[in-house]
């Protein structure tokens, strides 16, 4: 048997599992184009393996751990997505990018207005004190204080 028969295969399988991943808008499809780039590795371990004649089939023993790795990224991928699903009524990517965390800094007014906003009357400002400032002058959040 010729190896390029196979690593042909798999390199097709590969760039269509690519462009699943790159292309598709719903999880689930992502995940599925996920599963045929794997398969695809699994096709070239088990090509080599045969080519090269190993009497410990070290590439087919690579496949075996790659088929449970793969068992375990949709078992819990599929989870998520199922969560994900019951939560927002959807599984597009596209929508799903407003539950990333995002900056309270952005969300915070500036110090400059929050400085003038709360002077107090011997002109000191008290926007070291306000809740979640790390920085009176600045008015940033610190990214660990943020997501705590």
């Amino acid at each position: 048997m010729h190896l390029a028969y196979p690593a042909v295969l798999a390199a097709l399988l590969f760039c269509v599992g690519l462009y699943g991943v790159l292309a598709r808008r719903n999880a689930i499809l992502v995940l599925m184009s996920v599963e045929l780039m794997l398969n695809a590795v699994n096709l070239n371990l088990v090509a080599f393996d045969v080519w090269l004649r190993d009497t410990l089939h070290s590439g087919q023993a690579l496949t075996l751990f790659t088929i449970a790795i793969a068992a375990a990224e949709i078992g819990i991928g599929l989870a998520i997505v199922l969560a994900v699903y019951r939560n927002r009524g959807t599984s597009d990517i596209d929508r799903l990018r407003d539950t990333a965390e995002t900056d309270e800094a952005e969300t915070l007014p500036d110090a400059a207005e929050t400085a003038t906003a709360e002077t107090d009357t011997a002109g000191t400002s008290d926007a070291a004190t306000a809740p979640g400032r790390t920085d009176g002058t600045t008015g940033k959040t610190k990214k660990a204080e943020a997501t705590t």
